[in-house]
């Protein structure tokens, strides 16, 4: 069974930066194209950033020119470095495949806020 666990979330004031993990175990990310996806309260799940297995990243508007999505197939890790962060960046945060999504890890929550 494919696992994905998030990390680096935080509390951050606005203007911050972040840098958000997510590592894949039971399947490799290589063949697949990733994303990164948020939640925030009373809202739901949007796609903010995604990285085809070739590696050619596309974003959200909300996003753009802010967040950068890498990744590392040698270490089946996804990356979100986060910069300018907004309060309306509060969200929790997830991984998965953009296509057939494998079961949602815990998320890691981000918190932008004075």
């Amino acid at each position: 069974q494919v696992q994905v666990v998030e990390s680096g979330g935080g509390l951050v004031q606005p203007g911050g930066s972040l840098r958000l993990s997510c590592a894949a175990s039971g399947s490799t990310i290589r063949f697949y194209s990733m994303g990164w996806y948020r939640q925030a309260p009373g809202k739901q799940r949007e796609l903010v950033a995604g990285i085809s297995n070739f590696g050619i990243p596309n974003y959200a508007d909300s996003v753009k020119g802010r967040f950068t999505i890498s990744r590392d197939n040698a270490k089946n890790t996804v990356f979100l470095q986060m910069s300018s962060l907004k309060p309306e960046d509060t969200a929790v945060y997830y991984c998965n495949r953009l296509v057939n999504t494998w079961n949602w890890g815990q998320g890691t929550q981000v918190t932008v806020s004075s």
